[in-house]
């Protein structure tokens, strides 16, 4: 018999209330994840998480294999289509719950840390699995705190939180409510490690590209880069030249995305990578393609830092971009830095069985939610 895995389970306030009141017996996930929900297996468990108070608040046993449900509604904000029949094991209340924090020095996620807020990308998205050891511990804790619960107050209006929306005549939109977002002058603190870590990002989308079988180019400011010695210049499939299928000013601003794959003369995907610079570089570029070529069709991604999630999707949802025609967080996905390392490690020697269409199963929808 295989040994029960672990998996995160993510929940706002709200989404776990909603699910306490309709019986506690379904959870679900967006449907993007679903290939991923399949590894997902009978008898494993779900860690149930709180972000807004970033608390462990349940284990649930999964009594199903996945499936789609696309008409019954549970959520009120969100379908979650991707669902598993589940049993409570063990629940805790908000003010009994576990903070994430009381566990981090047994907790491996809390290992070796680039930096404080690097933790975090675990609990960007679910399901995610567990290490062996780290679901053991949380498993104990939430069994340790049903016999001798300690409460311990929490943020109500953190416990309720949702991303702020406004509605507008093109949709709901979202208005960051300060500004931010690094100015250039801010960068004279970042470390040299931090500042080779965009550089990194390049290079692996090049390599996963041409390893893929297809054609890529590099920024034609990047070009004489390299990363830990390896020269973007030498990657294997690198195009000197782009079709010239545009006017004057979209070719330039083409030529300028981080990173694009190719499949013949065909551009199928053009990324950006935020670290160093403001998160509006990438979109800036993103916004005015689209603002040149609304007709365009081009799979556009934004790659970023796992603790940068929120601030991404925020920016993107702006009325500058949110307004275009298509709108860009319609057509423009997030991918994280974690998931994009993890998915080339879990690749491994398949790389030449893989189709390109394998990045999307990594990528976040930049939509906030219209209810």
């Amino acid at each position: 018999m295989m040994a029960r895995k672990y998996w995160l389970n993510l929940f706002t306030g709200k989404t776990w209330e909603t699910f306490l009141k309709t019986g506690a017996n379904v959870t679900g996930f967006r449907i993007r994840r679903r290939n991923f929900a399949k590894k997902i297996k009978h008898g494993d468990y779900f860690i149930c998480y709180v972000t807004g108070i970033s608390r462990f608040i349940a284990v649930l046993e999964v009594k199903s294999e996945c499936y789609i449900d696309e008409k019954t509604s549970i959520w009120e904000d969100e379908m979650y289509p991707v669902r598993f029949k589940v049993k409570m094991i063990h629940k805790l209340d908000p003010k009994t719950a576990i903070p994430v924090m009381d566990l981090q020095n047994v907790l491996s996620i809390f290992n070796n840390l680039k930096s404080p807020n690097a933790w975090t990308g675990f609990f960007r998205g679910s399901p995610a699995e567990f290490k062996e050891k780290d679901g053991e511990v949380v498993l104990k804790a939430i069994e340790n705190a049903m016999k001798s619960p300690t409460i311990k107050e929490y943020d109500d209006k953190k416990y309720w939180r949702i991303p702020k929306k406004y509605e507008s005549k093109i949709g709901f939109v979202t208005v960051p409510e300060t500004n931010d977002a690094l100015e250039p002058d801010e960068y004279q603190g970042i470390s040299i490690e931090e500042k080779t870590t965009h550089e990194e990002i390049q290079w692996k989308l090049l390599k996963l590209g041409s390893e893929l079988g297809l054609d890529v180019w590099v920024a034609r400011n990047d070009r004489n880069k390299e990363y830990a010695g390896n020269r973007f210049s030498e990657i294997p499939r690198l195009r000197n030249t782009l079709p010239r299928q545009f006017d004057p000013a979209t070719n330039k601003t083409i030529e300028l995305i981080d990173v694009l794959w190719l499949n013949g003369d065909a551009i199928i995907a053009a990324f950006e990578v935020e670290h160093t610079t403001a998160i509006y570089s990438g979109l800036l570029r993103m916004g005015d393609l689209i603002s040149m070529q609304p007709n365009i069709k081009l799979n556009l991604y934004l790659v970023a830092p796992d603790e940068r999630r929120e601030k991404v999707i925020m920016e993107i949802n702006r009325p500058t971009f949110a307004r275009l025609k298509p709108p860009l967080p319609k057509i423009c996905k997030l991918i994280s830095y974690s998931d994009l390392k993890k998915l080339i490690d879990d690749i491994g020697p398949k790389m030449k069985y893989i189709k390109p269409e394998i990045i999307d199963e990594i990528a976040e929808s930049c939509e906030t939610d219209e209810s």
